[in-house]
């Protein structure tokens, strides 16, 4: 009786050792997607900063593109008012978060349409720095979400495993949601000449 005391103490104390280990971790990969997340945010704070100038560029230029100007002046609107807070990242808030990037980014690739029919536009200095600041930012936004679907599948993996899985569902650590193509990424664009 005494030998089964001892080593029910023995593995209540490696139980115990063993998932606040877990815990711990679980804990620091949550940070890393928490942290990550705001990256991402952060890109997508600066197009939406880069916007006003952009549109204030275009609109001395190109008077007869109202219509244009406002749905970029709303689309920013809705996609910054879109926030999602990094504990509740679950597939159907980054969808929705997603949505509202992608509005703002058809409404910004319509607006650049716009210099092809301005060759004024086209020689401004102040809109080419800014277009060039908008496609790095861009580039920015694209390294930032693989960086954050790459710890996300860190952490999404970790709290599966066994034992993880135990003590993940008792401590409320979620699986996070991922950034996806959009739908129309799916299908090839058609090329006419």
């Amino acid at each position: 009786m005494k030998a089964f005391k001892i080593t029910f103490l023995v593995a209540l104390f490696a139980s115990v050792f063993l998932s606040s280990c877990s815990y711990n971790t679980m804990v620091e990969k949550q940070e890393a997607v928490s942290s990550q997340w705001g990256q991402v945010q952060n890109s997508y704070q600066r197009r939406a900063d880069l916007i006003p100038n952009l549109v204030n560029t275009v609109k001395g230029y190109a008077t007869h593109e109202q219509q244009t100007l406002t749905e970029v002046v709303e689309a920013r609107a809705k996609a910054t008012q879109m926030t999602v807070n990094a504990d509740d990242l679950t597939e159907e808030n980054i969808q929705k978060y997603q949505q509202a990037q992608g509005q703002l980014s058809a409404a910004l690739g319509k607006l650049l349409m716009v210099q092809e029919q301005y060759p004024d536009l086209k020689a401004n200095q102040n809109f080419m720095a800014l277009q060039d600041e908008l496609a790095g930012t861009e580039n920015r936004i694209s390294v930032e979400r693989n960086k954050y679907n790459t710890i996300v599948q860190d952490y999404n993996q970790y709290i599966r495993k066994f034992p993880q899985t135990i003590w993940s569902g008792w401590f409320g650590f979620d699986k996070k949601g991922y950034f996806e193509a959009e739908a129309s990424s799916q299908t090839a664009p058609t090329v006419q000449f």
